[in-house]
């Protein structure tokens, strides 16, 4: 660093902060050290008493902190039309949505990332929901300066590719198939659809075919064959999803022509998940019974993804076992906790 005149310091990088005093009113920083100083600074500058300032010398190999900040805004969002960037200060961008759909984490880019120091991206988690004017990603630089060559080195570990995105959710037509002998005869209430369509409320879905069949798989599946023929992007089969021999929603399901991606699920409640797709890639879902009576449920965790039609793996399922576990908390803070995560 150097000391120069302070009338000759415009574009120039402070080293500290310079702190204004005025007794009884304030004692704080009327610039933070990086600040760089621009003409209308000067005067202010004079009147706190700052005549000489220490600023950081030129150096073509460095980056100021609001610099790098920029680069590191454009590896974590890339090219997204839906992410946008809060104002750049002391080195931080946050990542702001746009619009409302389902937010997507590269996470082991991120590690790489974070893995480089002097540099740190913080987000939520992947894979869940979030709304318009969501902060989604906290970034900063650390040190002042940050040797150019590190930032190149980080841009070239994303080679084009973003860490985060988000993914819109989709207008979705669906179908609700009611399973089971004891609500197909009347002889207790349906309280399992109306739960599902309070969920779906949330997002821009429209029921457009509803059926109450009896525990008879071929039934089922014709069901489900016709609500497809219907235009429904997605088919949702409540009841009838547990190994009791009457409990026949499992085959009604498979015999359907569909790809099985998981039958059982390591998230409590919800284990009894079956999770299927057409060859058009229209999901197929058969929910157990703790969905119509627990707050949260595995249901939770993957309807945003599917009504952003992000495909789900077995695999992705089955990383759902680290945090799949629902407290059942007397107060329900989700998706502010752990359950999913």
């Amino acid at each position: 660093m150097k000391l120069i005149n302070t009338e000759d310091a415009v574009g120039q990088v402070l080293c500290h902060d310079i702190t204004q005093i005025v007794k009884g009113v304030t004692k704080d920083a009327v610039f933070r050290k990086g600040h760089i100083v621009r003409k209308e600074d000067i005067p202010v500058l004079l009147s706190v008493g700052k005549e000489h300032l220490y600023v950081w010398e030129k150096d073509e190999n460095m980056l100021h902190e609001d610099e790098a900040a920029k680069i590191l805004y454009e590896m974590a969002a890339g090219s997204s039309q839906y992410i946008c960037p809060s104002e750049v200060k002391e080195g931080k961008i946050e990542l702001i949505a746009k619009v409302p759909g389902l937010f997507k984490v590269d996470s082991f880019l991120l590690k790489k990332i974070n893995s480089l120091g002097e540099m740190m991206i913080a987000s939520r988690h992947g894979n869940t929901a979030v709304r318009e004017g969501d902060k989604l990603v906290g970034t900063r630089i650390i040190p002042l300066v940050i040797e150019k060559e590190k930032m190149e080195r980080a841009r070239a570990m994303c080679a084009g590719r973003s860490v985060f995105e988000i993914i819109p959710f989709k207008q979705k037509k669906y179908a609700l198939i009611t399973t089971g002998n004891e609500v197909y005869k009347g002889r207790i209430e349906d309280t399992f659809s109306d739960v599902i369509i309070s969920k779906l409320s949330g997002y821009d879905a429209e029921c457009i075919y509803h059926e109450v069949c009896p525990d008879d798989h071929k039934v089922i599946t014709a069901s489900i064959r016709a609500a497809i023929s219907m235009g429904a992007e997605m088919v949702i089969c409540t009841g009838g999803m547990s190994v009791d021999p009457d409990d026949r929603t499992p085959l009604a399901i498979k015999n359907a022509g569909v790809d099985i991606v998981t039958y059982g699920a390591p998230v409590l409640p919800g284990a009894m998940l079956l999770l299927s797709y057409t060859r058009n890639r229209v999901p197929v879902i058969g929910l157990p019974g703790c969905v119509m009576y627990a707050k949260r449920t595995v249901f939770d965790l993957i309807l945003p993804r599917l009504m952003a039609d992000d495909m789900i793996s077995a695999d992705s399922i089955a990383a759902l076992g680290e945090g799949g576990l629902c407290l059942g908390c007397d107060v329900c803070t989700y998706p502010n906790c752990g359950f999913g995560k």
